[in-house]
Formats: C-alpha cells, structure tokens, sequence
C-alpha cells in the first residue's frame, strides 16, 4: 500500500536511515521528519555522514563533529561528521604516540600511509560507528536521525564492518599496522555490534529515497538488493518530488507527468514488495525551517502564472562544443553532486562532437553506471566509442599485474606481505585511478569526455595523483607515465575542459561552489558552468512547475553573475537528470 510520507507513520524504531542517489531529496526529507518529530516534543538528533552534506546550509547553523543544538528549534540537535577532519584527527590518534619517539622521516612515512581516501572513509566510519554505539546519545534521544550519504557512498559505509571484519579476521602478518587499519584492530567487536544494529528492525529503519526517474529507480534498486545480501531487510521506500496533477495541458509538464507515471509503472519489483510512501512535487523548495515544516501540510495546488523573468539568454551545449573545438582541447569532463546531470550532459557534448566529425571516446567513472541508460534511444556514430571502468575488472586486473610484476623476485613471505596488502580495500581505489589515467591518456589522439563520480568520489581521483603517489610506488615499483603525466594535464585549460554541472536550485548551486573551491585549491580552474534541467528555460505554465522555475531566476543569475561568459543553459527534458 502507498501512502503520503509524513512522521507520523514512521516505525517507532530510534535509528532512522534516509539514503539514496545524490539529489533524490534525502536531506529535506530527513530534515523535515526531524523537525517535525521535534516539535511533536521529541528528543531528536539528526546526523549527516554525507561528504558532500548540506545540512548546515538548511539550518543556517554552523555544524562539526560534536552535537550541536538548533537554537530555534527546541528539541532538535545535529552534527555532521566531516570525513576529512575526521581523518585528520584519526591520523594523529595513530602517529600521536610515536612522535618524539621514531625518527622523523618514520614519522613521515607513517602519516604519508595515512594520507589516502582509503583513510577518509575509515575515519568517518570510525566516527559513525562509535555514534551508533554511544549509550549516552542513544539514551538522551528518542530519534537519532541520519542523512547519510548518496547511495555509492552509503553503501560503502554499511559495507565497512565485514569488510574490514573479514580483513582483520585473515591478516596473520600486520601488513597494514602502520597504515589506515591501525586505528581500528582493536574494534571488531564494535563492529559486529554495528552490523547487527543496522539489521534490527526493533532498532533501525532504513528508507530508500527515490524520484520517479529511471535512473533513480535503478539505483534505489541496486541500493536495496546490496543491502538485502548484507542483512539490512528493514528498508522502505520514499518516492519522492511526484507531480500531484494527474494531467496537464501545459507541453512540458505533460511530458513530465508521463515520464513519472511511466517509471512508476516499471518500478522493478524488488521495489514494489517495500511499503512504499510518497511526497510530492511542491511549487516551491522547501529551503530554511518554515519550509522544512510546511513539508508534510496538505496544501493543494496554487494557480500561478508563468515565471515572470523572461527566460535567460545563455548558451547550450554548442557553444562548449565550439570552443573545446577551436581550442583543440582533448580532455573534457563533466564534474558535479550526484543527480545534476552530468551524465547526460558529458553523453550530449561526445555525441554533438561525434556529430561534427570528431573522433570521440565517451567514458564514466560513475560506479552507479549511468552511462548506458543516459545513451538509450541514441544513435551512435561511427567515430565515437564509449566504455566503463569497472572497479572490480581494474582491481582484479591490477593485482594481476603488481603480483606478475614482483613475483620473480620476492621471497615466500615477502610475497604473502604484497598479497596481503592487495586485498586492502585501498587498492580498488588505486586500481581505479590507474585506469583513469589510461583513459584520459587517450586524449593526445582524440576527443575524450569523461562522465566523473558524484563530487566525493572525483576528488579523490583528482587528489590520487598526490595523495598515492607513495602508494603507487610502493605497490608496484614504478610510477607510470600516464600517472604522473595526469594532474598537470588536468591543471593545463588548453588541454582539460572542466566543466562544473548544477541545477538552477540553491542547494546544487552551493555545492558546485564548494566543488570549484577544491578544484581552485588543487589548481584547477572549470572552464564552464552548465546549469542543467531549467524549467525556466522551457518558459512552462503548469502551477508547479511554473512555480519551480520562478525560483530558478535568482539561482541562474547567482551564476551568471560569478561566471560571465562562461554559463551555459540547458532546459528540462526527460532524461536531463542522469
């Protein structure tokens, strides 16, 4: 049975679990139940374990590690558990005590092993598993509610316990005791405890957010059967952001309204045994506390007109086409949160170069896999080619080539050390890296264009180059070229077109910001801004959607104001969300 999603019919479970595909809307909703549950007079603490988290933006609050109350909302705490302060600190947990003691360049070699992301997402782990555990918070609270991160990286962080749990089950040699599991040997037993408190259905409920879109669906989809193998059975779905017209005049929204019903009516079936709630499509977003409350008010559809601002006069697609052309430049990627569209966008800028004569290689890096939905319906000409890069084939791959590599020359137990230390979960990101590099090497023949991993997952390829640079080394006796040639090619505009993909929306606008400053302080500067799937742009008269693209106005000239020049526009259209 489907019913309207609102707390009130929530299990009575403390630990709350929001997850799915980046931009699903899974920070609102958590957001929502928590200020609602709040009010009701609950003690509730929200938590985000979100790289990319917004929740400060939401609650205009300032949020760290520690527990933080919001001052107008009696009730109602939150934190954010920051991956990288929270490696950081890790870091020193485990050099601390050696320092003074071990030489310095022992001291430098020990945190250069606990520089890569492999330690980033331990430390977070390591923070969100001791909240999970934390009798003090699990008594002082009635709700601990978590927006956890976009589907990939969730499912990461719940798979961590038996991963590393298996690890630390077979390490006989110490291999990684100076590296990023030193910090965790002696907590397997909280782990344990871990897993089975996600797995209680008397202690956690777990809901999947979607949107009726194809690709949300899929990934929903796959989030659920991978958590089901991990014994996570208490899932619901959240189907979120359905149009509440059933039909529509208006062009735009009619076609709208029938791509939702049509990935509705082919939700797969997995999906369909989960009670399932929805939560509409409002004509306006739900930004700051007023909106968070009025989230779940049962308000019917206002009659608005148009959006007055005519629709902006930017560019599309053709114009990065032209000058990526004119420029010569080779290497061009599409960067941005999870959800904007950067994989329809990188799919339209190789077909629009394809269709112009261009020898063009269209690849991703999305461990979602979106790329093949995205080209669905396209004809493919013949001077464009498309591949994926599977981490688990690269990472197979790859030990096969350290271990052929070094074999001849190690002795018994040498060798038992370097496969030990391959089956570190750290080697499928180098392993990853190692094929990104190969890709974008193409790029001295023909036109690459690289679909990148949500936000997180990019930067760690673009900080790989530096922050495994002693990995690589050490794993495999050499650098490769194409490795090392990398980061410079990426920080060199005639040769990498980076461009940054948002939708016209405050919270994508905000994190593309944040995404520009780290690629800034990495030394790469975006070419272009592409805002994606405007309904401003198509200049539609549904009340919501006209509604909806009324506020896009500020957002698009927030961005063209900061990028003269340089923003281009592209208007909804069905399969625009990728």
């Amino acid at each position: 049975m489907t019913m309207r999603f609102h707390p009130d019919h929530l299990p009575e479970t403390k630990h709350l679990f929001f997850t799915g595909k980046g931009g699903v809307g899974k920070t609102s909703i958590a957001a929502a139940s928590a200020v609602t549950l709040a009010d009701n007079g609950k003690q509730v603490l929200l938590v985000s374990t979100d790289p990319a988290s917004n929740l400060q933006d939401v609650f205009d609050t300032e949020l760290s590690n520690e527990q933080t109350a919001i001052p107008s909302i009696h009730g109602l705490h939150a934190l954010n558990i920051n991956p990288e302060e929270a490696a950081a600190a890790y870091r020193e947990k485990v050099v601390g005590p050696y320092r003074g003691k071990l030489p310095d360049a022992a001291i430098r070699s020990m945190e250069e092993q606990l520089s890569g992301a492999c330690t980033v997402e331990i430390a977070a782990f390591d923070e969100f598993t001791t909240l999970l555990r934390d009798t003090k918070s699990n008594q002082a609270f009635d709700y601990i509610v978590f927006d956890t991160a976009p589907t990939g990286h969730t499912l990461r962080l719940l798979q961590l316990p038996t991963a590393w749990s298996d690890f630390l089950e077979t390490s006989t040699h110490g291999a990684s005791c100076l590296g990023p599991m030193s910090g965790l040997k002696d907590k397997e037993e909280l782990y344990n405890q871990t897993t089975a408190t996600l797995a209680d259905e008397e202690q956690t409920s777990l809901f999947l957010v979607t949107r009726p879109e194809d690709t949300s669906m899929y990934e929903a989809n796959r989030a659920s059967a991978e958590l089901h193998d991990l014994g996570i059975k208490n899932q619901y779905l959240v189907i979120n952001g359905i149009h509440p017209l059933d039909s529509s005049e208006d062009s735009v929204a009619a076609e709208f309204i029938h791509n939702q019903k049509q990935a509705l009516h082919e939700l797969p079936n997995a999906l369909h045994s989960l009670p399932q709630y929805q939560v509409p499509l409002f004509a306006e977003n739900m930004e700051g506390e007023n909106g968070l409350r009025a989230f779940f008010q049962n308000e019917s559809v206002q009659e608005k007109t148009a959006a007055s601002a005519p629709p902006p006069d930017l560019p599309g697609t053709e114009a990065i086409v032209e000058e990526v052309i004119k420029n010569d430049t080779r290497l061009i990627m599409t960067m941005g949160k999870g959800g904007v569209g950067k994989t329809t966008t990188a799919a339209s800028l190789a077909l629009e170069l394809a269709g112009k004569g261009h020898s063009v290689h269209l690849t991703t890096t999305d461990p979602a896999n979106h790329l093949s939905l995205a080209l669905t319906g396209q004809s493919i000409p013949a001077s464009m080619t498309i591949s994926q890069l599977d981490p688990k084939a690269e990472t197979k791959a790859y030990k096969q080539s350290v271990l052929a590599r070094v074999s001849a020359d190690l002795d018994e137990d040498s060798l038992a050390y370097i496969k030990e230390d391959l089956d570190s979960p750290c080697t499928e990101e180098i392993a990853v890296f190692h094929a990104f590099a190969k890709t974008a090497a193409r790029a001295k023949e023909e036109f690459v264009v690289l679909d990148t991993a949500p936000t997180g997952h990019t930067l760690l390829l673009l900080d790989a180059a530096e922050s495994y640079h002693q990995e690589v080394l050490r794993s495999t006796g050499d650098l490769p070229e194409e490795v090392k040639e990398l980061l410079p090619r990426l920080r060199h505009s005639k040769e990498t077109a980076v461009i940054v993909v948002s939708l016209p929306e405050a919270t994508p606008v905000l994190e593309a910001n944040r995404l520009e400053h780290d690629l800034n302080r990495a030394g790469i500067e975006p070419s272009w801004w592409l805002i994606n799937h405007s309904f401003l742009a198509t200049a539609t008269t549904d009340p919501v959607l006209a509604g909806r693209a009324a506020h896009e106005a500020d957002w698009i000239d927030e961005v063209t104001k900061h990028h003269p020049g340089r923003t281009s526009l592209v208007s909804y259209h069905s399969t625009n969300s990728v």
